[in-house]
C-alpha cells in the first residue's frame, strides 16, 4: 500500500503520469492453532501463523487477555504466540 501514488516518467520538457493503487490482500492464517492438552502447574505456547504481518488480539471466550506474569505475546513477523504460564483447571 506504501507504493500508492503518482508515478511520473520525464524527458527532457516532456513527462507522463500514471496514478497507481495497490489494494491490500486480506490476511489469511497460513497456520491455525492447534489443540493441546497441558498438566496443571506447566506453561502452554499457543502459536498460529498469518499470510502477512498484522496485529492480532488474543481472547478467552469473549474476554481480550493482556500481558501479565501469566499472559505473554509475542509477535515475530507474520507468527502470532500467546504462552500461558502457571495453567490451572479454568485455564481450559
Amino acid at each position: 500500500e506504501s507504493d500508492a501514488g503518482d508515478y511520473t516518467c520525464v524527458c527532457g520538457d516532456k513527462q507522463s503520469t500514471a496514478s497507481l493503487a495497490v489494494h491490500a490482500l486480506p490476511v489469511l492464517f497460513k497456520e491455525e492453532l492447534k489443540n493441546e492438552e497441558v498438566q496443571e502447574g506447566a506453561s502452554v505456547s499457543l502459536r498460529c501463523e498469518l499470510t502477512k504481518a498484522a496485529p492480532v488480539q488474543w481472547k478467552i471466550g469473549s474476554k481480550v487477555l493482556k500481558a501479565s506474569d501469566k499472559y505473554q505475546m509475542r509477535q515475530p513477523g507474520t507468527t502470532a504466540e500467546l504462552v500461558i504460564h502457571d495453567l490451572e483447571v479454568k485455564d481450559a
